[in-house]
């Protein structure tokens, strides 16, 4: 009788065995198998480019607009920082700029009061020239008069101390003159800081501006939402992380092919994605980029012994189009093998053809 119960679990485990053993065979039938020369295939895991929105400039979370997963378009505002204390900083630099402008127009009626009071000053000066050529006419003849005994000594000293006074007053005009042509100087250099200060003030407000548009996080492409960093009321530093996006459209996986192979890869070359969540879907994808030199490959590599030789890494883009279709489905992180044909003239296998999708 023990024997009996004996004999039926062998039995029962190695129907077990046996059933786990045809389970992995057709799990292993199921993946694209290596289709020979002109082929050569790398692990490696799906990576999309990260864009980090950050805060630029210190402050506090007033919003945070989305919640991780979400799908978002280029321009989309994402989250919005408090700017109460930029708007009251912007209401005092509209103040100094009107404050700026009136000084401008106060000015400017200075320095025409002041050019007003030199072309007086000029006209003076002008009349006083004309007085002194008189009397200096007038001691001409004088002069002759008296030496012919036609004028008195009398009429000669008050013609001479005629020119002397009209002289002084010439003195006085210039004089006049020079201070008036002074202050038009000062006024015109008044009006100059006045405008130089509306200029700073029309800066300080642009600036302001700039930075009250800042506090509007939006998103730069279109992506999704991958992680929530902060959240509303928290204080951020300067380039403090709001949100982090992957962008959808730059999809690409890293893998490592070996030396005799990496002379032969060409940027634009075709590659055929097998992920390990979808081993019946072929990705297709081109090579974007091929190292210049050859490396250890890192850990993440997932085989060990390719992670023992100097091989080369390769960047395959995955069709723009196909992620554009399928945006909903993209995530990062995921692995898989990537197939790179490296002779052209060989056919993919059927296992790696290309099927249509939606």
């Amino acid at each position: 009788m023990k024997n009996t119960t004996l004999t039926k679990r062998l039995v029962a485990g190695l129907a077990v065995l046996l059933l786990a053993g045809a389970g992995a065979y057709a799990w292993k039938l199921s993946r694209p198998q290596g289709p020979g020369p002109g082929f050569v295939s790398g692990n490696g895991r799906i990576e999309a480019v990260e864009i980090d929105i950050a805060a630029k400039l210190p402050g506090r979370v007033a919003d945070v607009l989305v919640e991780e997963g979400d799908l978002v378009r280029a321009g989309q505002v994402l989250a919005r920082m408090d700017d109460a204390a930029l708007r009251a900083r912007k209401n005092e630099a509209l103040a100094r700029e009107r404050q700026a402008r009136d000084a401008v127009a106060g000015a400017e009626a200075q320095l025409a009061m002041r050019r007003s009071d030199q072309a007086a000053a000029v006209a003076v000066r002008t009349q006083r020239e004309s007085e002194l050529d008189a009397a200096r006419r007038r001691l001409a003849r004088s002069t002759v008069l008296a030496q012919a005994g036609a004028a008195s000594l009398q009429d000669l000293d008050d013609d001479r101390a005629r020119v002397d006074g009209v002289r002084a007053a010439l003195a006085a005009a210039g004089a006049q003159l020079a201070a008036a042509a002074a202050g038009v100087e000062a006024a015109r250099v008044q009006v100059v800081q006045s405008r130089s200060a509306v200029e700073t003030a029309v800066a300080t407000t642009a600036s302001i501006d700039a930075d009250l548009r800042d506090e509007v996080l939006v998103a730069p492409r279109a992506g999704r939402v991958q992680y929530r960093v902060a959240q509303p009321g928290e204080v951020l530093a300067a380039g403090g992380k709001v949100v982090n996006l992957i962008d959808l459209t730059d999809v690409y996986m890293t893998f490592f092919v070996p030396e005799d192979a990496a002379g032969r890869v060409a940027l634009g070359s075709e590659v055929r994605l097998v992920l390990d969540t979808a081993p019946g879907v072929v990705v297709p994808a081109t090579v974007s980029y091929v190292a210049s030199s050859a490396q250890f490959t890192p850990k993440s590599v997932e085989t060990s012994s390719e992670r023992q030789k100097l091989m080369f890494r390769v960047k395959a883009q995955v069709d723009r189009g196909m992620l554009e279709r399928h945006a909903d489905q993209v995530k990062a992180g995921v692995p898989g093998v990537a197939w790179l044909r490296i002779d052209a003239s060989r056919p993919w296998p059927a296992g790696l053809a290309l099927r249509s999708t939606p």
